[in-house]
């Protein structure tokens, strides 16, 4: 299978409809609404973030995944973050290393536009998501963001070179 990875609009139509779908698998896994966290389309354009979706050769989004940069604030945030923010792989596509592909670009991409560290929140129940990210150089960080001082919250840090 070939796989290409295209840089799109947050707000793009394939976009969307994989955020609906990773809505739903957290809100299936935590019981609640989803994630919350205010997402802006332009918080994905450069140079300030990237957002992207792995196709098919058929032209059917499997994944997708973002940055948005992130200064210091009173959320915890540190002047010079990168935040991954919707990283997502269906279910048909899982174990192809999409993910991982896709991490890599964006962090590439987010050192490229200056930003010194990549950051990322996730939670206990997806330890996919945990796996990937230690496996990839991240480490536990003190928590911020949105659901910073919620108990299943985990957040991840990696120097970008």
């Amino acid at each position: 299978m070939n796989i290409q990875i295209q840089m799109v609009a947050f707000d793009h139509p394939d976009a969307v409809k994989l955020n609906d779908r990773v809505q739903l698998e957290y809100a299936e896994r935590y019981g609640d609404e989803g994630d919350v966290t205010y997402l802006d389309p332009t918080m994905f354009k450069t140079p300030v973030g990237l957002y992207l979706i792995a196709y098919d050769d058929a032209g059917t989004p499997l994944a997708t995944g973002g940055w948005r940069t992130m200064d210091e604030n009173g959320e915890g945030y540190a002047d010079g973050d990168a935040e991954i923010k919707r990283m997502y792989v269906t279910p048909e596509a899982r174990g192809l290393g999409l993910a991982r592909r896709i991490l890599a670009a964006l962090e590439d991409d987010a050192h490229a536009a200056g930003r010194h560290r990549m950051v990322l929140e996730t939670g206990t129940k997806q330890p996919e998501a945990i796996a990937l990210y230690t496996s990839s150089g991240y480490s536990l960080c003190p928590k911020f963001g949105y659901y910073r001082n919620h108990e299943l919250s985990r957040c991840y840090a990696k120097p970008l070179r």
